[in-house]
């Protein structure tokens, strides 16, 4: 158990069965009444972000995530299959729970795999990967003034946008946390 005046971001907890993350958090203590915790929870089985108010001093359960070190091997059909890097153990994921991640994955590529007692909760992708640009409009020359964007579709299905002096071949760096253009690799 742990109190909530404790809290950290991205501290683990397990509040009536349900896992989350604590994303933000802010002590308040009102002139009138008595002291509480607000915060800003992920949940980590369905991705959604939930507020909590907890009264100051309240005792929630730490939740302990095991993350294993895993290699993206291939995909077939709607399962996608890792392979533990130590154990070389494999396991399948299917595309609903990984659908966001998929967008940044490649063959071969290694991240971190989050499990709770056994049950797999997710990916945790590195902040950024470098991908190949497939397919981009050209840039029109002359037109950069407003520091205009356009269109640029990734070997992963990707699409970003990105500055007009980017061609098609390039590698980019791009943020997995927002799937936006960072630079040039």
């Amino acid at each position: 158990m742990i109190s909530v005046n404790d809290f950290k971001t991205g501290l683990t907890i397990d509040v009536d069965g349900d896992l989350f993350t604590v994303i933000d958090f802010q002590h308040v203590k009102p002139g009138k009444g008595a002291a509480f915790v607000r915060s800003k929870l992920k949940n980590l089985r369905n991705g959604n972000t939930v507020e909590r108010t907890f009264r100051a001093g309240e005792n929630v359960s730490r939740a302990h995530i095991e993350n294993r070190q895993m290699q993206y091997l291939y995909a077939s059909g709607k399962e996608h299959t890792f392979m533990d890097t130590e154990t070389f153990d494999q396991i399948n994921l299917d595309e609903k729970q990984i659908e966001w991640e998929l967008k940044f994955l490649q063959e071969n590529m290694n991240m971190n795999i989050m499990s709770y007692q056994g049950e797999i909760l997710g990916i945790n992708l590195p902040n950024s990967v470098d991908l190949k640009v497939v397919e981009t409009e050209p840039g029109i020359k002359g037109n950069t003034a407003t520091g205009a964007t356009k269109n640029a579709k990734l070997e992963t299905g990707l699409n970003v946008q990105v500055p007009l002096f980017i061609n098609e071949g390039d590698v980019l760096t791009i943020d997995t946390r927002e799937g936006r253009y960072v630079s040039r690799a």
